[in-house]
């Protein structure tokens, strides 16, 4: 599944604790945004951290599912679009 996470966070604290966490599931396009790239347990401990580090009646979270197709449709100025490492076999 390729899941885009933005967030808006209103304590500097949480904000950079919510960030520091979500390296461990995705990379960061920009500093409130992040494409990842997982399967659905993956997906589903990613929200429970989420749940966790936010307030829910202070900060926003959205997670955007993305299918193939849109995801070919992405465009970036500046840096690439996440994609999936391709295995070699030899």
């Amino acid at each position: 599944m390729f899941i885009v996470v933005a967030y808006d966070i209103t304590d500097d604290r949480r904000r950079t604790r919510l960030h520091t966490r979500l390296k461990s599931f995705g990379r960061p396009v920009q500093y409130s945004v992040f494409e990842c790239l997982l399967d659905e347990r993956q997906f589903s401990d990613m929200k429970g951290v989420v749940r966790k580090t936010i307030h829910p009646k202070e900060d926003f979270v959205r997670y955007y599912s993305l299918c193939e197709s849109c995801r070919t449709k992405i465009k970036a100025i500046n840096g690439s679009v996440t994609t999936v490492e391709e295995t070699v076999i030899v």
